[in-house]
């Protein structure tokens, strides 16, 4: 379950609720019954791997953009079906 920060309007009071996702906020501070605020901060995510960093999709990076292309040329006219021939006989 997800840990939430609040903290009163009122007097300041700061606290961290353990809470699950279909519970209501908390609005009424324990200390002096005042409105509460939901305290937002940075995530603690991060994306780690390829694709998730913009120099990961540009065109042109240096060999491993030449590469794939060269092979796949030479094996597009290597795996082309030839030609049918047919002999007719009178």
């Amino acid at each position: 379950m997800p840990t939430y920060a609040y903290a009163c309007r009122s007097c300041g009071h700061a606290f961290d609720a353990v809470q699950s996702f279909s519970d209501d906020a908390l609005t009424v501070c324990p200390e002096c019954g005042g409105e509460l605020r939901k305290q937002y901060g940075s995530i603690g995510v991060t994306f780690n791997g390829s694709g998730f960093y913009r120099t990961d999709s540009r065109a042109g990076s240096g060999a491993s953009s030449s590469a794939p292309a060269s092979s796949k040329s030479e094996s597009t006219s290597s795996s082309a079906p030839a030609p049918a021939t047919t002999s007719t006989t009178s």
